[in-house]
């Protein structure tokens, strides 16, 4: 799903040395080795987290999403994910089913199954296909809060039987979620969606809070 056409920027450049140059500059401050700067950031946000648990996930919500968050509010609720729902447009929801229809039959299409195989000799080979108990999937959220996140990363892990999935997503500075992506989790059959973003969430999700449990597996859009 595209971004709707006034949200798209278009660059036009004249290629010439200086900003042949330009171009270049910009693409390797972009390159992972360049990266190094922000590990001892990420690094004691997440020992923060595995540390104190709910108590630094509030804080840096606070920080950085300008979000007073706490215990009762960082799970979206039942109601709010109706409330998206009877709000956006019928039609843009009806799109989204049949994105997610075509999404579950294509993934359907990859399944592994379990096997077995008795030999002649007594040899017995096989192969069991176990899905993860519990799958976190991480959803952008300000200008790249795209409802796709939610249903590339979501319907795979159900197809392959997944029990619980679990999504975290940044609030606004009023606490709210992106509408598009309540709606998408409740088409996908997601319903614990938790207002937090940046590494304080992956951490969350990785090591686990008072109220968010560790998962298996995070899986998200970006880099």
């Amino acid at each position: 799903m595209e971004a709707p056409m006034e949200d798209r920027i278009m660059r036009i450049v004249e290629l010439m040395d200086e900003t042949k140059n330009n171009l270049l500059e910009s693409l390797l401050k972009r390159s992972p080795n360049s990266y190094g700067q922000y590990e001892k950031t990420v690094n004691d946000i997440i020992g923060d987290v595995r540390a104190r648990r709910d108590e630094a996930l509030f804080e840096y919500t606070s920080k950085f999403d300008h979000c007073e968050m706490n215990a009762e509010k960082i799970r979206v609720t039942r109601e709010e994910i109706d409330e998206a729902y009877a709000q956006l447009e019928e039609n843009f929801i009806e799109v989204m089913k049949h994105s997610a229809e075509n999404i579950r039959k294509f993934h359907q299409k990859q399944m592994h199954n379990s096997w077995i195989v008795p030999e002649d000799n007594g040899t017995i080979l096989g192969q069991k296909i176990t899905p993860i108990s519990i799958s976190g999937v991480y959803v952008p959220g300000g200008k790249a809060a795209y409802p796709s996140s939610v249903l590339m990363n979501v319907l795979p892990a159900k197809v392959a039987g997944v029990k619980e999935i679990i999504i975290a997503t940044p609030p606004n500075s009023d606490g709210e979620v992106n509408q598009n992506i309540l709606v998408a989790a409740k088409i996908c059959g997601v319903n614990k969606v938790y207002k937090i973003g940046g590494a304080q969430a992956i951490a969350a999700l990785a090591f686990g809070t008072e109220r968010i449990n560790p998962v298996d597996m995070i899986v998200g859009s970006g880099n």
